[in-house]
């Protein structure tokens, strides 16, 4: 007789995700599709079984969900893994083609209840790189999760086939959970939060600043009658999307690194600096800018390696005169980033709900037209095994919930940064995202070779 199962409501993280989902037609917009091949002839029953042993190791690789008698989302995790892990053979095939195949992959949604959310496919592709693809379901699995995954399945493998130390044990998810629930069943810690953000809100009115500086402020205006109207409606005539990737390569991409390491700065506040220098270029030098920011939660070390989904989105509203230097703004979004971070686990719905009703937003009004996502890891190899050479892929579910979301990644390769712009396609053309990008990692070197530059100088030589 199969024992009881124990289960959980939702964490915020996760409820932000089944609201997305809800609101969205297209049930595979939680799809995460992604590939990792390395070049090196893959024993693939062994690859096979240290991807069972990733699975038993990580508790949101086996999370499923249900209804409760009440019919609230809960959920549970799966004893073990049992389902085959298929292969697929496209060493063969064109590059391109095998992309698209996978890309294929990405758009079937799961079912969402009692059911596993994710697949695996061990992959063999062109040019002697061979190793696995996977699509996870984002109430389970955020980049860092991703990351982290394939990084235990690599490190299994090589202890298996290379005699290397086996990885140390991941943290459990349950564990992790357990705190996020206890912080929000009206804790002390919750309320400060509450306060923050209310404070936050009540502060002043952001305004919305068009990134492709085709006026919609002005035209939400004119169709309102309220010419001080400071939302604006930003959405696609409908859910379909793709990802356009632009690759930066190794040399510049290590000049970028080398700027915050000198100036003590991250790296998520100097691509902010240049988003929103670039959008001050493109609305006549509005200094009030808000970019919607993901903030990942991962303080703790049993919150870095447990897995699941742990990502809270809180726009990042700066205001940067024309006059400040390039290194100025990047410190006054540093010093808002850390006022965030402190009360970050506050639920980013409560907080949008909060700030429409406070300002009286109608459906569909916003202040933010791009999102960001800076993620500082790639996939580690074993110390002892330096030269293999990875590839890794993010493929399309075809979705999107948001009309721009920029996620910004170190390749595994040659650890270059890659740019990835996931657009609605009834609201962007990749035409204008190559713009943007051009003008973005223009603004973003001239910062960093002159830091002491002002806004206006940057501006008027992008």
């Amino acid at each position: 007789m199969e024992a009881e199962k124990e289960l959980y409501p939702l964490a915020a993280s996760q409820k932000m995700h089944y609201f997305t989902l809800e609101h969205c037609p297209l049930k595979q917009v939680l799809n995460i599709g992604t590939g990792l091949t390395i070049e090196i002839d893959i024993d693939f029953d062994v690859l096979k079984q240290s991807i069972y042993e990733a699975y038993q190791r990580c508790e949101a690789m086996r999370l499923r969900f249900c209804r409760n008698e009440n019919g609230e989302v809960m959920q549970y995790i799966a004893p073990r893994e049992e389902r085959d892990i298929p292969f697929f053979e496209f060493s063969h095939w064109k590059e391109q083609d095998a992309e698209n195949e996978m890309k294929k992959w990405t758009m079937v949604p799961f079912e969402r209840f009692n059911s596993p959310m994710n697949k695996i496919v061990m992959i063999s592709m062109p040019g002697g790189y061979n190793g696995m693809y996977m699509c996870v379901d984002h109430m389970t699995m955020d980049a860092q999760s991703i990351v982290g995954f394939y990084t235990d399945v690599i490190q299994i493998y090589c202890s298996k086939v290379y005699n290397t130390e086996y990885p140390k044990p991941l943290e459990s998810f349950i564990k992790v959970l357990k705190k996020d629930l206890e912080y929000e069943a009206n804790s002390k810690s919750l309320e400060r939060d509450r306060r923050y953000w209310q404070d936050v809100i009540k502060s002043s009115e952001p305004i919305f600043n068009d990134l492709t500086g085709e006026g919609l402020l002005d035209r939400h205006r004119a169709e309102t009658g309220d010419p001080n109207m400071r939302a604006a409606i930003n959405d696609g005539a409908s859910c379909e999307a793709d990802i356009a990737q632009f690759h930066l390569e190794p040399d510049p991409s290590d000049v970028l690194a080398n700027f915050c390491v000198e100036n003590n700065i991250s790296m998520v506040c100097l691509i902010l600096m240049a988003l929103r220098t670039y959008m001050q270029k493109m609305n006549h030098g509005e200094s009030d800018v808000s970019i919607q920011s993901t903030i990942s939660r991962r303080a703790t070390l049993a919150e870095k390696k447990s897995g699941g989904s742990r990502i809270h989105f809180f726009p990042c509203r700066t205001v940067v005169g024309l006059d400040k230097t390039f290194l100025e703004g990047c410190r006054i979004i540093q010093q808002s980033q850390n006022s965030m971070f402190r009360h970050a686990n506050f639920n980013p719905i409560e907080y949008m709900t909060m700030r429409s009703r406070y300002y009286k937003n109608k459906p569909g009004e916003t202040y933010e037209s791009i999102s960001l996502t800076y993620q500082p890891l790639s996939v580690r190899t074993n110390k002892d095994l330096p030269d293999i050479k990875y590839k890794s892929s993010w493929y399309s579910n075809g979705v999107a919930a948001q009309p721009l979301y920029l996620t910004v990644m170190h390749r595994s390769l040659d650890n270059g940064l890659d740019f990835s712009f996931e657009y609605k396609k009834g609201k962007y053309t990749y035409e204008q995202l190559e713009k943007i990008y051009y003008y973005v990692t223009r603004i973003i070197f001239d910062g960093v070779l002159h830091p002491n530059k002002t806004v206006a100088e940057i501006i008027a030589n992008a």
